[in-house]
């Protein structure tokens, strides 16, 4: 992916969850996991914390618009559902 922004809602939720831009760059850059569909991607990455715990981490990219835009970040202990 070449361009992308981020929106409003993307800069909350990172704040709310302590989601950094540069991991989700990272995420962008080198996902463990990617879902397409129709007008998103969902890149997927299973990253380690502080407290040893394993997140994935979910960053929804808008790809209707150019440049594509992140709509919002999460992570979530319950990797299994999604993977």
């Amino acid at each position: 992916m070449n361009k992308i922004k981020f929106s409003k809602h993307a800069f909350e939720r990172m704040k709310q969850r302590k989601i950094t831009q540069k991991q989700v760059n990272a995420i962008i850059q080198k996902p463990d996991s990617i879902i397409k569909t129709e007008n998103r991607i969902i890149y997927q990455a299973l990253i380690k914390s502080d407290n040893k715990k394993t997140y994935l981490y979910r960053v929804f990219v808008n790809t209707k618009q150019d440049p594509n835009i992140v709509i919002t970040v999460y992570k979530t202990s319950k990797s299994e559902k999604y993977l």
